[in-house]
């Protein structure tokens, strides 16, 4: 059964103004939409390039009917969106992305949960309730071992590691302050971190992206490289697990699954159902980017070719590269290009800024530009 299709010259309504929201405007704005957005800062990334922009809490739910009410399409360009707010506006309004998707996507245990559930591998894992429960998942997965808040956790924040039992006393102060819950993991020794994006539309086509490489600096993604040097049959085995990941979700939009590359086998650590830093080189290095994709899968438009038209190198910007990166910027030559997002104020050394996309078959290389400019 062919899908809803929503025409350019109509209006895209985003929850959220952050830079994701921003780099699908300006792709949507490039196809004929137009763009509205719900953010409660002023002038934020994504209204700096929108038609227009609502300021208001995203857990305005009034706020958010002003919203669906001057758009065809309603998407929300990242998962911190209330999934209250979500479940109100699908009721009455055309949401393709669904709530449900999204509030698995923001409850690591729910995630894991349904993702072992539909036979999917993930790293071992145990529930923490209280203190018995840290008490009993550390016995039975061991250390080292990872304990994450089940939500609201990203970039590191909202984790403790902990290496050896004399450092239970910091995890049964978290678990004490009756917060959250909380998901131990068994900490996984793996040869690389990888990514695949998948666009999916409303009739189940699919369209998957090169498979990115992914390397952390204090758990904030600094670069990804594309394609990523893995093996012929990792890579398979990752798109396969993805687009399984599509499917069982019935994701209408672009989903990202992260993968943990092991020596035995590939485990998802985390899905995103929205567009993901590790897929910004898309913009630049295939022939449509991650935000038009996800344009295109909510409007009912065929999805685009993935096709990757150079090799490339992504390092993200943070505040505490900024200065050297404008002090160097015309140290650069013609194969790299910049991203800033407009984010307004003094930045703080690890928000994210914007990002560069290196031209190169050579990542090594890069790195080593990367490492003369960044330190």
């Amino acid at each position: 059964m062919p899908g809803r299709v929503i025409l350019p010259g109509s209006t895209i309504g985003i929850l959220g103004g952050g830079q994701l929201g921003r780099m699908t405007a300006i792709e949507g704005r490039k196809m004929g939409y137009h763009i509205t957005c719900l953010d409660p800062s002023p002038n934020c990334p994504c209204g700096q390039v929108a038609d227009d922009q609502i300021v208001a809490p995203l857990d305005d739910v009034m706020a958010a009917i002003r919203l669906a009410e001057r758009a065809d399409v309603l998407i929300y360009e990242f998962e911190n969106i209330d999934v209250r707010v979500v479940e109100e506006l699908e009721k009455n309004y055309y949401l393709p992305q669904k709530s449900h998707i999204l509030a698995v996507a923001q409850n690591r245990l729910m995630e894991k949960q349904q993702l072992c559930k539909a036979g999917f591998p993930v790293a071992p894992y145990f529930v923490v309730r209280n203190t018995e429960d840290l008490k009993t998942g550390t016995a039975e997965l061991g250390y080292p071992s990872v304990l994450k808040t089940a939500k609201g956790g990203y970039d590191g924040k909202g984790q403790l590691v902990l290496n050896n039992p004399q450092e239970l006393n910091k995890a049964y102060a978290l678990v004490q302050s009756g917060k959250h819950e909380w998901v131990l993991e068994k900490m996984i020794s793996f040869t690389q971190e990888i990514s695949v994006i998948v666009g999916r539309s409303e009739t189940g086509e699919m369209a998957v992206y090169p498979v990115a490489e992914n390397i952390h600096r204090e758990n904030i993604l600094h670069i990804s490289v594309v394609p990523a040097r893995i093996s012929s049959l990792a890579e398979s085995m990752a798109v396969g697990i993805a687009k399984g990941i599509a499917q069982f979700f019935q994701v209408v939009g672009v989903l990202t699954v992260e993968f943990f590359v092991t020596p035995q086998s590939l485990l998802v650590n985390e899905i995103a159902p929205r567009p993901h830093n590790s897929g910004h080189y898309t913009l630049d290095a295939c022939f449509t980017s991650q935000f038009e994709q996800l344009i295109r899968a909510v409007c009912g438009l065929p999805l685009g070719s993935t096709q990757l038209l150079t090799p490339a190198v992504m390092i993200n910007i943070l505040g505490s590269d900024l200065p050297k990166i404008l002090e160097n910027i015309s140290e650069f030559t013609g194969d790299v290009k910049i991203h800033l997002y407009g984010k307004r104020g003094f930045p703080a050394p690890k928000r994210k800024m914007g990002h560069l996309l290196f031209k190169t078959d050579c990542p090594v290389q890069t790195d080593e530009i990367i490492k003369t400019f960044l330190g």
